[in-house]
């Protein structure tokens, strides 16, 4: 036997402990919520005594027709269009300015940056303390107090409280998107600062002697080398927003007329509140298929990349 085969095969057997660990833990399981999804499983007793029936997608189809469900991806839809553009908005802007390497550059890189170590709930416990509209308006709290002793209580309304909504966007949704960004929008700067610093000097210089102004050198230079960066922080931002909990469950909840409820809220009170397994299988499923849509074309754009 070759050396080359030799090393094939250790490095074959190296790596079977996780693809034994990934077979069961990740694939094994998700066939297992697709098999529950399909049954009659919504109950504890059915559970426990195993009565397994078969329904097809009737579970989904209950689900589609949920107004609740219908909420969660409106709502799904348009807290993943602005967190989007609010991270990686903020995110350019905040790297721009600080790849111009002001004085001071280096402690705010780090500011930004710092939201990222901290975790969802604490963000949302601290956020749902700022947006808590208190007893308007007689007795306001949080930034609604701040607003009163600055004069300007025509601005207090009730935040996350809200049920007011235009079209399908539920106003309520606002501060949970702000303190989404606020958390993440250093992570992207930090992204697009490793790309902005990775452009050869020498072609800004090379630029700037042709008469290139800064907006140009911006739009025709940077961002065309920051697309990949773009896509990849649009990807992490996405899935990521597909599938939030966390953040929503400490500082909101489901909300009053579930305005800020998400899926996952959904399918976690399902399954551990009202032991409906086969439907919280359901909706486990169908996030798991939004983010596959997202992942699965960044997947093969990368493999294509790669060749």
């Amino acid at each position: 036997m070759s050396v080359q085969k030799k090393k094939a095969r250790a490095g074959f057997f190296i790596i079977l402990p996780s693809l034994i660990f990934i077979g069961i833990f990740v694939y094994y399981f998700i066939f297992l919520t697709v098999r529950t999804s399909t049954s009659n499983w919504n109950s504890f007793s059915a559970l426990v005594k195993g009565e397994y029936q078969f329904v097809g997608l009737r579970n989904y189809q209950r689900l589609f027709k949920d107004p609740r469900f219908q909420t969660d991806l409106w709502n799904t839809l348009f807290f993943t269009l602005f967190f989007l553009a609010g991270c990686v908005g903020i995110g350019l802007f905040l790297a721009n300015i600080i790849d111009k390497k002001l004085k001071g550059s280096n402690f705010f890189q780090n500011l930004f940056l710092f939201p990222m170590a901290i975790s969802y709930v604490v963000t949302g416990t601290v956020w749902g303390w700022i947006f808590a509209p208190g007893n308007l308006p007689s007795d306001p709290q949080g930034i609604n107090l701040l607003f009163q002793k600055l004069g300007l209580s025509k601005f207090q309304w009730m935040w996350y409280t809200s049920t007011k909504s235009i079209g399908k966007f539920n106003l309520a949704l606002i501060p949970v998107i702000i303190a989404a960004v606020w958390q993440m929008s250093g992570y992207v700067m930090a992204m697009y600062l490793a790309g902005l610093r990775a452009i050869p000097e020498e072609l800004i210089e090379a630029s700037q002697v042709d008469g290139a102004t800064g907006t140009q050198i911006f739009w025709k230079i940077k961002m065309p080398m920051l697309r990949p960066i773009t896509l990849s922080a649009m990807i992490v931002i996405g899935h990521m927003s597909l599938k939030i909990f966390d953040l929503i469950y400490a500082m909101t909840g489901s909300g009053p007329n579930n305005v800020t409820d998400m899926p996952a809220i959904y399918m976690f009170e399902q399954m551990f509140r009202s032991n409906r397994y086969a439907t919280a299988s359901a909706i486990a499923i169908i996030m798991l298929l939004m983010v596959a849509v997202v992942i699965i074309p960044y997947l093969y754009y990368s493999f294509r990349g790669s060749k």
